[in-house]
């Protein structure tokens, strides 16, 4: 709400200003380039890779609890054998209480596992985020000092409860629409296979800054 109220109060701004002294106003679909962009489509397979090896590797961690689970069962089982000696019983009871301590572990390893591979994602997911958005920044900044605009609306934003921050739009198709333009220069120097390209968001930021 505060984000349209803001907007509105700038429209309000920018009418009121004499027509030779007027803001130019662009526009850019940011889901659109986001989207579109060549390694915002690698960082996605590489997310899914990765999510693909923890998830594997998961599975291992069940399989082995599931084994240790079921040698716990088979072991109390014969804990129970009515023909045991005393000695034996209280020594069977020691390793009962070892194999149960150990799948505790085992349980708490997998749950561990499970935070920190979400955290991992999620902190992935977020570095790839950001160096894709400031790519695209970049690229933006640059068109809107050549075309001489003063402001750029994304017309794709919406507010916290859902609802378009851009109302009303004219400018889609135009020239100052800048979403396709802005794409085809991302795209310009995208490998031939761009999901499986190593990822170096470091070097790539340098180089698009040298241009």
């Amino acid at each position: 709400m505060k984000r349209i109220v803001c907007l509105a109060a700038l429209a309000c701004g920018l009418l009121s200003v004499p027509a030779q002294a007027q803001s130019r106003i662009a526009v850019v679909d940011l889901k659109k380039v986001f989207d579109g962009y060549w390694r915002t489509k690698q960082a996605d397979t590489q997310l899914k890779e990765r999510a693909a090896d923890f998830e594997k590797a998961r599975n291992g961690l069940i399989e082995d609890y599931k084994k240790s689970n079921e040698e716990f069962r088979t072991f109390v089982e014969s804990a129970q054998d009515p023909a045991l000696s005393q000695e034996e019983r209280d020594k069977r009871k020691k390793e009962l209480e070892k194999k149960q301590n150990d799948l505790r572990e085992q349980e708490n390893s997998i749950r561990t596992f499970d935070q920190n591979s979400r955290q991992a994602l999620a902190e992935q997911q977020g570095r790839m985020r950001e160096s894709v958005l400031r790519d695209i920044r970049g690229v933006v900044d640059e068109k809107a000092r050549v075309g001489g605009y003063n402001l750029v609306f994304d017309v794709a934003a919406t507010t916290v409860n859902q609802t378009p921050v851009v109302m009303y739009n004219t400018l889609a198709g135009t020239d100052a629409d800048l979403s396709d333009v802005v794409l085809k220069q991302l795209n310009a120097n995208a490998p031939a296979d761009g999901a499986k390209a190593p990822e170096t968001p470091a070097a790539d930021d340098k180089s698009k800054d040298k241009k």
